[in-house]
């Protein structure tokens, strides 16, 4: 796969704990990167490129079968590529995921395949990644840190993988979850960013 791009903020301390942002399917590290200005400035920020290209300046992290519905081998070939870059760039530091959209699937597939790797996940709009070859068990998510947030009036995302999703984090997943489902539709609420700065205050920067 390529080689990783990725788009740099906050903290340059070599210590500080990592939060990796997660762009939509077919959007690119930008968008994201321009969240971190608003988030807090003592934790460190890397936007990343989906691996697989749609078009000009337009990325994301598998191939699918439908909004919401990764192919397992895509992911799973995603999958080991993010792990060999977060090894490379993490090394002991803390790593915590914001995943928006197409983004929040493949945050949600990474800390499923691996919850001990990461200090937490915020899985901003969009579903979990059901039947695309990570584990979606009880209890998977035991303890992991979890922030979701779903839009009432999300147009994008089907319907039945939202409520599944909403069900499977808060009945099965064992997460230490903070949820919410808010008027508004297929973008990042002032409510929900506040939300998300609370998180990474309390678990990227413990």
């Amino acid at each position: 796969m390529s080689k990783a791009t990725v788009q740099w903020a906050g903290s340059r301390e070599s210590e500080a704990p990592l939060v990796v942002l997660l762009h939509g399917r077919g959007s690119n590290e930008t968008e994201m990167a321009a969240l971190a200005a608003s988030l807090p400035p003592e934790l460190a920020y890397a936007s990343l490129r989906g691996p697989v290209a749609l078009g000009p300046s337009q990325f994301t992290w598998f191939e699918n079968r439908g909004i919401g519905r990764p192919v397992p081998e895509s992911l799973r070939q995603s999958l080991g590529w993010f792990r060999e870059w977060t090894d490379e760039v993490a090394s002991a530091r803390p790593v915590t995921l914001v995943g928006f959209s197409g983004g929040c699937a493949f945050a949600g597939a990474a800390v499923l395949d691996d919850p001990a790797s990461f200090a937490g996940a915020a899985l901003l709009y969009g579903t979990i990644p059901f039947d695309a070859g990570v584990p979606t068990t009880p209890g998977r998510l035991a303890g992991v840190n979890i922030l979701y947030a779903q839009g009432r009036d999300d147009a994008v995302m089907p319907a039945e993988l939202m409520s599944a999703s909403w069900h499977y984090l808060h009945e099965e997943s064992g997460a230490a979850l903070v949820a919410s489902r808010l008027a508004g539709g297929h973008a990042i609420s002032p409510e929900v960013h506040g939300q998300l700065v609370d998180f990474l205050r309390r678990v990227a920067g413990r």
